[in-house]
């Protein structure tokens, strides 16, 4: 590995595995040639461009596109599979044969998109590079990744890079679905886990935060929480509106609403949270630090912990959320609504009871008439324990190309296709070096955007650390 000038490694012990924060000066980010640049950028547009959501797109069609791409590129057709599982479902698997010396790493990353919805600046099925950013659904969520695992696949070909590991990239659907018989990645598993068995593998899930535009940390998911959804219903007789009574159906629901809105859950850390807030008690501005170490310490006091609550990212680190997503009421207007319904979408800390979440939503909500029904079936999973391999490489190479930026476990507050591999037995590990600005990047809403710099440095970070971990005896 290249040395830098005044490296200085702070080593910590962590679950068993090593996680290492490096800081050093004067190192310079190595950068992807501008003719690769642009054949990635050829593949990111393509992806983009393909109309992948649920309600009208097709991942089928995109994994056929990058099949194509591929079979150009001199893959032989043995090792490049595209599985559809029905109509406008599509997932891609690639292989990168090695010497079989170790066991192979998965490359994982989602195709599928949400819809974009109206009111963007620009078209968001077209790549569009404005101001200095990329702008269109799926830019950061997550076509960057799967156009860069592709993309490098076919650099280390062409290179004839003969690695250590069989290099597998599977780009899959469904991931955006909490619900679908058609998911990738537990399709796969279940049918032919042979394609993607692998020793860890590397996903979404951890990325990079920016701060006032400059890199604040570096973050790499080992656990997430549990996605589960509530119906929380009324029913009434009815009547006529010109007869109105207190008890409406809608005015139950809605005070049971109230009730969730100003409700917040006890917070709790596990061995993935604590060392995050630990590390960030390191960096933090003094009042969020204050609370981040009133929190270590084991305060439940509101008072004490409020920097934290009012950060919806901190927030959702420390405790378990639900919050209303949808709302359905009434048949028409001239008459008393019969049936007063509202979704509640909780993400939980993976080490809680599911159920005991239901039986404190029906505490807060306190209301006999208002029911609490569970929405499909939730997935939890056990923590990835940290690979001090992969761990080591993403220390390395983040001290090189982002000197003084921390490195630090992280548990996601939403859910990745992470959850499916772990509990099959292989550890995922969410690190893109994709840096963002949080709340800000438009993920899931509108006008989702990143920063062509910030692009390139995670096809640069991927590439350096795919090759690290496939042939470590090269670095």
């Amino acid at each position: 590995m290249p040395r830098c000038k005044r490296l200085r490694l702070l080593v910590k012990t962590l679950m068993g595995g090593v996680l290492i924060a490096v800081a050093c000066a004067g190192t310079a980010t190595a950068q992807t040639p501008p003719a690769q640049q642009q054949a990635f950028r050829d593949i990111y547009r393509e992806l983009v461009e393909i109309d992948t959501t649920d309600t009208a797109g097709d991942t089928l069609k995109a994994a056929e596109t990058m099949a194509v791409r591929l079979k150009a590129a001199g893959f032989p057709a043995a090792d490049i599979r595209v599985i559809s599982t029905g109509p406008r479902k599509g997932n891609l698997v690639a292989r990168l044969r090695g010497t079989g010396a170790r066991k192979p790493v998965l490359l994982l990353a989602h195709i599928d998109v949400v819809p974009a919805g109206d009111g963007w600046q620009h078209d968001p099925f077209r790549l569009i590079e404005a101001d200095g950013y990329f702008h269109g659904r799926g830019v950061i969520d997550n076509k960057a990744m799967a156009a860069i695992f592709l993309s490098n696949l076919i650099e280390f070909h062409r290179e004839g890079f003969k690695p250590e590991r069989d290099i597998i990239v599977a780009l899959t659907t469904d991931e955006e679905l909490a619900q679908s018989a058609h998911n990738g990645v537990k399709w796969i598993l279940d049918n032919e886990r042979a394609l993607i068995d692998a020793e860890f593998a590397l996903n979404e899930g951890g990325g990079g935060a920016l701060r006032n535009g400059q890199p604040f940390r570096l973050a790499v998911q080992l656990a997430e929480k549990v996605y589960q959804t509530y119906v929380l219903e009324v029913t009434d007789a009815g009547g006529h509106s010109a007869s109105p009574r207190r008890d409406n159906a809608i005015y139950r629901l809605s005070a049971a609403l109230t009730k969730l809105a100003q409700f917040d859950f006890p917070p709790r850390l596990n061995a993935v949270t604590r060392a995050n807030f630990e590390r960030l008690a390191q960096s933090e501005t003094p009042p969020v630090a204050a609370a981040i170490k009133a929190l270590l310490a084991g305060s439940i006091d509101p008072a004490a912990l409020a920097p934290l609550s009012a950060n919806s990212t901190y927030n959702a680190q420390m405790r378990t959320t639900c919050v209303a997503t949808l709302l359905e009421a009434g048949t028409v207007e001239n008459a008393l609504p019969q049936t007063a319904r509202a979704t509640v979408n909780c993400r939980i800390l993976p080490d809680e009871p599911v159920q005991e979440t239901a039986n404190i939503l029906a505490r807060v909500i306190a209301d006999e008439k208002v029911t609490v029904t569970p929405k499909g079936r939730p997935t939890s999973a056990p923590p990835s324990p940290p690979h001090p391999e992969v761990m080591q490489a993403v220390s390395r190479l983040a001290a090189e190309m982002w000197p003084g930026v921390p490195v630090q476990p992280a548990m996601s507050a939403g859910y990745t296709d992470n959850r499916w591999l772990r509990n099959a037995g292989i550890p995922a590990y969410g690190v893109s070096g994709l840096f963002s600005e949080q709340g800000r990047n438009g993920v899931h809403g509108r006008n989702e955007r990143v920063a062509v710099k910030d692009v390139y440095a995670s096809k640069d970070f991927l590439y350096r650390l795919v090759k690290q971990l496939a042939a470590p005896a090269a670095r």
